[in-house]
Order: structure tokens, then sequence, then C-alpha cells
């Protein structure tokens, strides 16, 4: 069950701002009644670690965040993903993520540190 989706694209968030980032994705996470077990992630997650919540497979390369569609398994859209994308907005300096759905497609548009 789910909407499947393959988010691909690249985001600038400097590599000093990683824990922050994630910090405050987690916080996101924790207010939502999703079911997810925080406190099986270790204090030292990064954005690329925890991105599969997200639906998103992430790599870092220097102060950029590199999205492909070649996550594990099926990826579903949630609550949890909107949240993700939202909650990194202030730490991004600018990119593009598209999203492609089973029938759609959106994208998240960055600019110094706001969210379109």
């Amino acid at each position: 069950m789910g909407y499947s989706v393959w988010p691909s694209g690249r985001l600038h968030l400097a590599e000093a701002d990683d824990a922050a980032a994630v910090a405050v994705v987690k916080a996101a996470w924790a207010i939502r009644d999703s079911g997810l077990d925080l406190e099986r992630f270790p204090p030292s997650d990064t954005l690329a670690a925890i991105a599969w919540v997200a639906a998103a497979s992430i790599t870092r390369d220097g102060d950029w965040l590199e999205f492909a569609d070649d996550a594990v398994g099926d990826p579903k859209w949630s609550d949890l993903a909107t949240a993700f994308y939202v909650a990194i907005s202030p730490f991004v300096r600018s990119g593009v993520v598209e999203v492609q759905g089973e029938d759609e497609r959106w994208s998240y548009t960055y600019a110094s540190g706001t969210i379109t």
C-alpha cells in the first residue's frame, strides 16, 4: 500500500549544516503520530542515512546532496516525507528535487532557506 515515488535532484546544503538539519527533521517527525521509532536512530545520523524515511536515496558530494531514484525497495510517500523536505529548507541554499509519482510529478525548489 502507499503511493510509490522516485525523487531526483540536487540541493546545496553545507556539510557543516547536516547535523543541525537532521535534528530539525527528527523533531518534525517526532510531532507526528506515524509509528516511527525515533529511538532506533543514532545521534550520529546524517541526512543521507535517514533519507529512506522520506522515500529518497541521498549521497553527499561536498556541500551538495544528490537525490537519486534508486532507493532500496519500493519507496512510498508519507507525511514524514513531506516533513523531511520542509524541515531541511532553512539549511538549503539552492536546488531542486523532482518527485516522480505513480501518476504525477512535482518538485520542491529551494532558494536561500525557502521552499516552493
